[in-house]
């Protein structure tokens, strides 16, 4: 299986490229982009020596069903799906901070808790929670954006106090947050799933609001199996998660956590070929569809660079 790790297109009308930890973005006339979904993977902010077949694929597609299912509680950026690892969309200005919200007490804030830190992004954790607890309401924990390293916790009153986004601005997208959350709660629900916790990312073209970016993918976001949660929760066993954390888990028990001096383990051909068919599930559990793998391509650059330039001619 074909792994795509790095692009280097040039499409007409490119004024720049942007390289990110797993999407390549590049911008087309000042005003539109066309954001590739390599099947590089990252973890601790660090992106792993290996690729991931059908990784992008499953990540563009995912997003792409989620951004269409929420179009009617906020506008977002996507106008095309012309490859299966490609959105086309409009170029928004980005704010600076991610929104993130939890419904479960999990993963790194579980971690953050665990070590005796119970106030989190300005937010007060109740004492005596346990792993994978719900919150009574789901909390949101935004944090900053760094095009490098690590991304830092923020509170609502620094990012307003910091003017990072006007505190109207701030109130409209939290708000829309709540609702995305309970959207994706809901179609997690029809499919057997928990929507645990995930991240938005949100811009501005002029003075309106637009969603950017992923949403409700397995890279952005944590699922847990429903009809396994109480009986898991009650007997303090670990949840069965359908997020990237599998892949964190594999790291931290490797001796890796992105800290200095500390060496990725190796990924051997059969891990990576494990984490791909992880992926491949994650897809068929959350939208609840079956997996299409697209047409096996000795050169997937070429095929995205062929479908891409089609596009971008009409």
């Amino acid at each position: 299986m074909k792994a795509l790790t790095r692009t280097d297109f040039n499409f007409p009308g490119q004024t720049k490229v942007y390289y990110g930890k797993v999407r390549d973005v590049y911008f087309i006339n000042n005003e539109y982009l066309v954001m590739v979904a390599t099947d590089r993977i990252s973890a601790f902010d660090v992106i792993l020596p290996k690729g991931i077949p059908y990784k992008g694929q499953v990540l563009n597609q995912i997003a792409s069903m989620f951004l269409d299912a929420t179009a009617d509680i906020v506008p977002n950026w996507k106008l095309a799906t012309p490859d299966p690892m490609v959105t086309v969309g409009k170029l928004c200005k980005p704010f600076p901070i991610e929104m993130i919200i939890r419904g479960y007490l999990t993963g790194s804030s579980w971690r953050t808790y665990k070590g005796g830190q119970h106030t989190i992004c300005g937010v007060r954790i109740p004492d005596g929670m346990r792993e994978h607890e719900r919150f009574a309401e789901p909390i949101i924990t935004p944090t900053t954006k760094a095009d490098e390293g690590h991304d830092e916790d923020i509170s609502r009153e620094e990012i307003i106090a910091q003017n990072l986004i006007s505190e109207s601005d701030y109130v409209q997208i939290e708000a829309i947050t709540r609702k995305l959350f309970r959207r994706g709660s809901e179609i997690a629900a029809r499919h057997g799933l928990i929507l645990v916790d995930t991240k938005y990312e949100f811009g501005k073209i002029g003075d309106q609001i637009y969603l950017m970016d992923e949403i409700h993918t397995p890279d952005s976001s944590r699922y847990f199996i429903a009809d396994e949660y109480e009986t898991r929760f009650a007997k303090g066993e670990p949840q069965i998660q359908l997020s990237k954390e599998f892949v964190r888990e594999w790291l931290m028990a490797n001796g890796f956590q992105g800290k200095e001096g500390q060496q990725v383990p190796e990924m051997t051909p059969e891990y990576v070929n494990s984490v791909s068919e992880r992926y491949i599930e994650l897809y068929e559990k959350v939208t609840g569809q079956s997996f299409a793998k697209a047409a096996d391509s000795e050169d997937l650059a070429r095929r995205i660079e062929g479908n891409v330039m089609a596009f971008l001619k009409k």
